[in-house]
């Protein structure tokens, strides 16, 4: 297999983007890529700029090989923040399935544009 050369910042950004609408571009640079999913509305009752969600983030940082991916999970509040938290049983299902899917996708396709690996971070959160 040939040895393909280190993509630059715009190359990722253009692939990270194709996989889905996670990425957190202005939250990102040249070594260290956000993503987001909100998954699961807490409440659908609520006005739309009232509703929080259960879901995950990543922050998939560059290492010589590839990348580390350090998930977490919880709830997205109404001041737009990530607050780290248990997930409620109702919600786990659909956020290990959104996360998963991501994840295959991710590993999928750095491997096969860039022959790049990802790792999961020691202080990961592991699949919900």
């Amino acid at each position: 297999m040939s040895e393909k050369a280190v993509p630059t910042h715009f190359r990722l950004l253009s692939k990270l983007k194709a996989i889905g609408p996670y990425l957190r571009e202005n939250e990102s640079n040249e070594t260290h890529y956000l993503f987001d999913c909100l998954s699961v509305c807490v409440d659908d009752k609520k006005s739309p700029e009232e509703r929080e969600f259960w879901g995950w983030w990543l922050e998939l940082a560059r290492t010589e090989t590839g990348f580390d991916a350090n998930y977490s999970i919880g709830c997205y509040n109404q001041a737009g923040d990530w607050v780290e938290q248990a997930l409620p049983d109702s919600a786990k299902k659909e956020v290990l399935r959104t996360q998963e899917s991501f994840h295959s996708k991710l590993e999928e396709m750095l491997q096969k544009e860039f022959e790049l690996s990802v790792a999961l971070h020691e202080s990961s959160s592991e699949f919900v």
